[in-house]
């Protein structure tokens, strides 16, 4: 499967045609990891016809009242995609208390929630996020720490990919948005990411 995930920045060349087609050809998923306005993923849906998958970043203040069309939320969801099982977690730490931003906390409550979940679909393939796992990809800052219950989350359940955004990032080559921690593939999805599993 060809995943295309984006973050955080409108990239406005993947909704052109490059010869009567998607500017990346052969897309079957789209994943949005939070920060971006609506209308940008209802756009790519209906650019790339397969469908969006999303969580909610930090600056997500519409979606309520203007969700993008015909997308699927995922935030503390277990979706299944083909033989794909992913699983999304919206929103970034606490630190002024706006919407979608939570205390490690509550974070680690979610997903305990999920436990009978994850047991019984026997973990997930993909995790979708918009914070990073703590001290992979994040700052020292407040809004930018990572969660440390991801980091536990990926030592017990070892997804096989764990996508998130939240961390503006330019980068040299698509290596650098890549950390392995045990056996998953934690990326940086800012601007946007191809995938293929």
């Amino acid at each position: 499967m060809k995943i295309l995930s984006v973050a955080d920045t409108v990239v406005k060349d993947l909704l052109e045609t490059t010869g009567g087609g998607p500017a990346i050809s052969g897309i079957e998923l789209l994943l949005s990891c939070g920060d971006l306005p609506p209308e940008y993923l209802t756009a790519l849906r209906n650019r790339y016809d397969v469908p969006l998958l999303y969580v909610l970043g930090n600056h997500d203040i519409r979606y309520g009242t203007s969700p993008p069309v015909g997308c699927t939320p995922i935030d503390r969801r277990i979706v299944h995609v083909g033989k794909t099982k992913i699983l999304g977690f919206s929103g970034s730490r606490w630190y002024n208390g706006s919407i979608n931003q939570y205390t490690e906390e509550q974070m680690a409550g979610f997903i305990n929630r999920l436990r009978f979940a994850l047991w019984r679909s026997r973990s997930v393939d993909l995790v979708v996020t918009h914070a990073s796992p703590r001290f992979i990809h994040d700052a020292e800052d407040l809004c930018h720490r990572g969660f440390r219950s991801f980091r536990r989350f990926i030592d017990k359940y070892q997804p096989r990919h764990f996508l998130h955004g939240h961390i503006h990032a330019h980068f040299a080559s698509e290596e650098e948005r890549i950390t392995r921690l045990n056996s998953t593939l934690i990326i940086n999805c800012y601007g946007y990411h191809v995938l293929e599993i």
